[in-house]
């Protein structure tokens, strides 16, 4: 399973804006090392590298595509092919971010504190996930996953498990001096709702496309994008308005 760095950037105002709360809210003033997992494109290490201009910045992403595209958006910045489940630091960081990538690894009771122990004392470890498996865009993949055209290859596709704000809380604050969590839920206006398609062909239909042929795909997406003009029905300007909870956690050693 691949990712379009292109299909993925198609919409990256909206994807960088819970980027841009969350490196806002990190309490370290100063950075010496920092790192961005799951970089992407390159536009959450943009934001990191801006919030912090003499740290040492790096990028890492497990796909190339996102690499080569991160690289050629800031060749000044250190980017990295890395699998973030085997991930370890060759000295302590002073902040770790994460953002919108943890969702795609398993076993975050772990992982987190794994991720927390490459900290340097007071270092601070920042994580945003979506939050929105039970959002109607997740619950009509799954439905139409189960389609007897397709049931055999994908109705069995399931994200990894994501666990409540209380649970993430309890697992780091053995680890941890100070944990802030929250969860805000943004309202994206898009143009349409084969614009919902693009977005989640983007991030969460990928699972799912990656096993079909060409027109399976294109019948998949077809029914899909029907269940979504109902789900989400156009404003009298034609926009519809896409609900994307996400949750956030900072956690200080």
């Amino acid at each position: 399973m691949t990712w379009s760095a292109q299909q993925y950037s198609r919409f990256e105002a909206e994807r960088t804006r819970p980027v841009r709360d969350l490196v806002a809210a990190i309490p370290n003033e100063d950075a010496r090392i920092a790192v961005d997992l799951g970089c992407g494109p390159g536009n959450s290490t943009e934001v990191l590298a801006q919030r912090y201009p003499q740290a040492r910045v790096t990028g890492l992403d497990s796909d190339q595509d996102m690499i080569a595209a991160a690289r050629k958006r800031s060749p000044r910045t250190q980017f990295d092919l890395a699998d973030i489940a085997q991930w370890t630091p060759d000295t302590q960081c002073d902040v770790i971010l994460a953002n919108a990538s943890l969702q795609w690894l398993p076993d975050h009771q772990a992982l987190y504190p794994r991720l927390v122990s490459c900290l340097a004392p007071n270092g601070t470890l920042a994580i945003q996930t979506p939050d929105n498996l039970q959002e109607p865009a997740h619950l009509l993949a799954q439905e139409v996953a189960a389609d007897p055209r397709w049931g055999g290859k994908i109705a069995q596709v399931r994200q990894h498990n994501r666990h409540a704000p209380q649970w993430y809380y309890g697992l780091l604050q053995p680890h941890c001096q100070h944990i802030d969590v929250w969860r805000t839920t943004y309202f994206h206006p898009l143009e349409n709702a084969q614009a919902v398609v693009e977005w989640f062909k983007g991030s969460a239909l990928r699972p799912f496309l990656a096993k079909l042929d060409d027109d399976e795909k294109a019948q998949f997406l077809q029914l899909y994008k029907e269940r979504i003009e109902q789900a989400y029905p156009a404003l009298p300007s034609g926009t519809v308005l896409l609900p994307f909870p996400r949750l956030f956690i900072l956690a200080t050693r």
